[in-house]
Formats: C-alpha cells, sequence, structure tokens
C-alpha cells in the first residue's frame, strides 16, 4: 500500500494544489507533512528554502500569509508530539490525517493531508477503486485531526 500526500489552499472562491504526490510508507507521509509545514511557516516574510530532491512528492510551492497565526499553528503542529503521535495512528488505522491552517487576516485556509491509497481491485474486467481512495478528500468527510 500507498500513501498520498497533498497540501491545498482554499482563498474563498477556488482551491488550489500548491503540491504533493505518492509516497511508499507511513513514515515518510509524517516526515513529508513536517518538511512542507515547516517549509511554509519559513517561508513566511523569507525567502523559501531550496526544494529538497530526496522525497519522491515534491516540496510544496511558498504561500504568503499576511498574518503571523498560520505560520505559528503550523510550527507548532510540528513540535507537538502527541499530534504527531495522533496523526500517524490515524495512518496507521487507513484514515486520513489532515491539518487546516487559516491566515484569518485574508481567510486564507491551507490544509496538509496524507492517506493511504488502497490499490485497485478486479472483479472480472471491472477495476474498482477501494473507498479510502475514492473517499480520501469526499466533501463531508471527516478525517481524524493531525
Amino acid at each position: 500500500m500507498g500513501y498520498g500526500v497533498d497540501v491545498t489552499v482554499t482563498n474563498g472562491q477556488g482551491s488550489t494544489s500548491l503540491g504533493g504526490g505518492t509516497l511508499p510508507n507511513r513514515r515518510l507521509v509524517m516526515r513529508w507533512l513536517r518538511r512542507q509545514a515547516l517549509r511554509l511557516a519559513d517561508g513566511h516574510g523569507f525567502d523559501v528554502p531550496p526544494g529538497s530532491r530526496r522525497f519522491p512528492a515534491r516540496d510544496v510551492d511558498p504561500v504568503i500569509f499576511h498574518s503571523t497565526d498560520a505560520p505559528e499553528r503550523l510550527r507548532a503542529w510540528i513540535t507537538d508530539d502527541e499530534r504527531q503521535d495522533h496523526a500517524l495512528a490515524a495512518l496507521e488505522s487507513g484514515l486520513t490525517a489532515k491539518l487546516t491552517v487559516v491566515d484569518p487576516a485574508v481567510g486564507l485556509r491551507v490544509t496538509l493531508a496524507g492517506w493511504p491509497i488502497q490499490p485497485a481491485r478486479a472483479f472480472g474486467d471491472v477495476f474498482f477503486l477501494l473507498p479510502s481512495t475514492a473517499e480520501a478528500h469526499r466533501p463531508g468527510r471527516v478525517p481524524a485531526p493531525l
């Protein structure tokens, strides 16, 4: 089983991906999510450090925050061992691990997420996606908090 990762930004008019990809295991998912959270937080008012080629999933594009609330929440999540353990447990259980921070100055929402990707199963000549892949970001789904 692999894992999908993505960072999205929503501004009230729409949502767009800042970057993501797939990773082979949940520990790399957590490492990638922490790295992206730190890159986003450190990019607030500074030049964003160059990306890393160590991960199959690329580093995300920078975001300009208009307040320090979102960068500080990202940094707090990175250093909170209990929340890190909770996110890892969610991935181990087959659930989505997700963190959303809001820049209250402009209503910008940045969401970091990782989820298990179940392989397709063949039934005759028809392939079906298993629910964890098809429902990973379905509106109304309540993923485990990071």
